[in-house]
């Protein structure tokens, strides 16, 4: 999926996405292009090699994250602009409802994700998983890779931030309470499904789309005791009615090569005991 560059319909479009495999950003945007039944072109960006440090795409995308867009030769960088974007070309099949309260509700988690959940999510998984990764490169390319970062990327001191997350791991300054905001926002996750099937409402909308590639992340890292047990149940039923859906796979696992995929599983199960303990999750200690 995701290579023809037409819209399902017969109407031609010139629909790029710059992505990763294990990009949370890039999965949420390849998500929501193919849960509207978009096709696209994509360019493969390895972010764990470096690619996204080349002139070429940081003449696309400055910061030197993926995802990015080009839709015939305009340029929208954001996973979460981009979403919004593709809704508004093609409003036929707009996840973002029409109500303006629900409207207002998948707003609220897109605003969360950007300023709290994603940094989150950046941080325990250099702690957890990619730093282990990146330390195969050896040390002068690991300095290279660390050197390249621009400051102003996953947010503002990202530069310096990823050093010490990749030095130091769980022992980093701040780490912790990254993993505790993780953890509230499932909890958040938890109550807002408590009145409805989905989050925003008794539909599958983006807020659903942005969330989906979060919990993957922990899912992949060996972190699904986060909600399991008994901890969060809502979270455990949306998280296997979304499982089953069947763009999910092809939009998600499918596109994380399987070095990266046994790396994440792999070196998170090593990390959980860490992460239980933090939270307090007596079962996995």
């Amino acid at each position: 999926m995701g290579h023809d560059p037409t819209l399902k319909g017969g109407f031609h479009v010139s629909l790029t996405l710059y992505h990763h495999g294990s990009s949370v950003c890039a999965a949420k945007a390849r998500y929501h292009m193919e849960e509207k039944g978009l096709d696209w072109e994509g360019v493969y960006i390895d972010i764990l090699k470096g690619e996204q440090f080349t002139d070429e795409f940081l003449a696309i995308n400055p910061k030197a994250v993926v995802p990015s867009l080009v839709h015939d030769g305009k340029i929208i960088n954001e996973s979460t602009v981009i979403c919004e974007y593709v809704d508004l070309v093609w409003p036929e099949t707009s996840l973002h409802p029409k109500d303006p309260y629900e409207f207002t509700k998948v707003r609220y988690w897109s605003k969360a994700l950007d300023e709290e959940l994603h940094p989150a999510c950046g941080e325990l998984t250099f702690m957890a998983s990619h730093r282990h990764t990146l330390f195969k490169l050896g040390p002068e390319k690991l300095q290279e890779f660390l050197d390249s970062t621009p400051d102003l990327s996953v947010t503002a001191g990202w530069h310096e931030r990823k050093k010490v997350l990749v030095k130091e791991g769980f022992n980093a300054p701040g780490g912790a309470e990254k993993i505790r905001l993780y953890d509230l926002y499932l909890h958040k996750m938890e109550d807002a499904l408590k009145e409805h099937q989905w989050l925003a409402s008794n539909d599958f909308t983006h807020a659903d789309v942005g969330l989906t590639p979060y919990v993957n992340r922990l899912d992949m890292m060996s972190m699904s005791g986060m909600w399991e047990n008994g901890r969060l149940p809502r979270v455990t039923d949306w998280w296997e009615r979304i499982k089953a859906r069947p763009l999910f796979k092809s939009s998600l696992l499918d596109w994380c090569p399987q070095d990266l995929t046994d790396d994440l599983r792999e070196n998170g199960a090593k990390s959980w005991t860490e992460v239980a303990r933090i939270l307090d999750i007596r079962e996995a200690a």
